[in-house]
């Protein structure tokens, strides 16, 4: 049977008895490696991302929202959140249940919310922090998984704007704990889906459902190519470019489709948020027809973009879910869920962000003589933990105080404790 034809192929032909050989080096060198999407952080990176955790959950705290841990992994129809998320964005697991790796934390928190934490009074607001998985498809055709770190909250049992008054107030709270730069453009993109629901009320399915998508890919030659009446392809071109500053785009639906209560209550968000904004030098958008990728959400949508080194890069998205939280097994009357998610990853990978390490501790290295015994050494480096320092201990005798010194350039701490006897 002939071998397939591959790059250890080629090599197996190249250096004949030598083929199985390197099949295995090769073998060994790709099982070192991380899975595609995947990285190893180094310990910058993590004490960063602790860095970034800690502001986050900080500001939670002050505003009441109670910590929790959903699983990584879970059942696929927790995951798929009813279909609201599209199957091949769940990483599967092979195993006896349907099960995956949560593509994000919001159905599992629901889930928990409205099961374990049923019986706890409304409103009820939670956040958590931890590892997301995307899958997406690689640039050579191969399946990717991303793996991210996500640090959000979750606000259940409010169904009317309070919830989004107090979720986007607690967002830009959250935004200024970050410290980003002028040169990051942190801009605040709204939409909403009755907006969407608006402008595709005059039409009937299939062709409502294929405006909506083309409105959502702001796909202009896709709308042109189907058949509409001039006057209906007209309206939804001008919708194509309708986003901008939100009591300009508010006052052009309000002339299109008159006194409306979800143009009323985003009205009354943005009179709130405008000022908090402008002490930010946060832009506000409004989109009517901006839709995130996943079907999760059923009224209002956000996302914060920040300019990343070559292009913008969403560190923050959410929006209400109360059709999740139903779907849930909670009852009607207080089938309500906001919330939102940042990427910790994204916000570390931001231009200058690097340069902004938190202020190391200092860290002392307990060096000691051949007069003394490691013995001691750990004892004394205990002692500085006790006062809460940091301190290392170095496991070999130095000869002389030089010595210790030149292993203290080396060691990463910044002050040296000598004994020497």
């Amino acid at each position: 049977m002939r071998e397939p034809f591959t790059t250890q192929a080629l090599w197996g032909l190249r250096i004949g008895s030598h083929r199985i050989a390197v099949r295995d080096s090769l073998t060994s060198w790709m099982a070192l490696q991380p899975a595609t999407g995947a990285r190893d952080l180094n310990p910058k990176q993590v004490q960063q991302n602790q860095y970034l955790r800690e502001q986050l959950a900080t500001v939670y705290r002050h505003w009441g929202y109670d910590e929790v841990s959903p699983p990584q992994v879970e059942r696929l129809d927790t995951l798929m959140a009813g279909g609201a998320i599209a199957s091949h964005d769940v990483v599967r697991l092979v195993a006896d249940d349907p099960l995956g790796l949560r593509p994000e934390m919001t159905a599992s928190i629901a889930r928990a919310a409205c099961t374990r934490l049923k019986d706890r009074p409304r409103p009820l607001r939670l956040c958590a922090c931890g590892t997301i998985f995307e899958s997406r498809t690689a640039e050579e055709g191969g399946l990717c998984i991303e793996e991210k770190l996500h640090s959000g909250v979750e606000l259940f049992g409010v169904k009317d704007l309070a919830a989004e008054l107090e979720l986007l107030t607690l967002l830009l709270e959250a935004m200024n704990a970050l410290s980003l730069l002028g040169e990051h453009q942190p801009q605040l993109l709204i939409g909403h889906t009755s907006l969407m629901e608006l402008v595709l009320a005059p039409f009937e399915q299939p062709i409502r459902e294929e405006i909506r998508s083309c409105l959502i890919q702001y796909d202009r030659l896709g709308l042109e190519a189907m058949g509409l009446e001039a006057a209906d392809l007209a309206r939804l071109v001008n919708l194509l470019d309708c986003r901008g500053t939100p009591k300009t785009i508010l006052d052009l639906l309000g002339e299109s489709f008159g006194s409306q209560p979800v143009l009323n209550e985003l009205k009354r968000l943005f009179v709130h948020l405008s000022p908090l904004a402008k002490q930010q030098s946060l832009a506000l958008q409004l989109d009517p027809t901006f839709h995130p990728h996943h079907e999760l959400y059923d009224g209002l949508v956000f996302q914060l973009v920040c300019q990343g080194v070559s292009a913008p890069v969403v560190i923050a998205r959410g929006g209400r879910y109360d059709g999740l939280v139903e779907r849930c097994g909670e009852s009607e009357v207080n089938a309500g869920g906001v919330g939102f998610s940042f990427c910790l990853d994204d916000i570390r990978n931001l231009p200058g962000s690097s340069s902004e390490n938190p202020k190391r501790e200092s860290t002392t290295l307990v060096c000691w003589s051949d007069n003394s015994s490691l013995e001691k050494a750990l004892l004394k480096q205990t002692s500085w933990h006790a006062q809460g320092q940091v301190a290392q201990c170095d496991l070999k005798p130095c000869c002389n105080r030089e010595e210790a010194e030149q292993r203290l350039k080396t060691s990463g701490c910044n002050t040296i404790d000598w004994l020497s006897d």
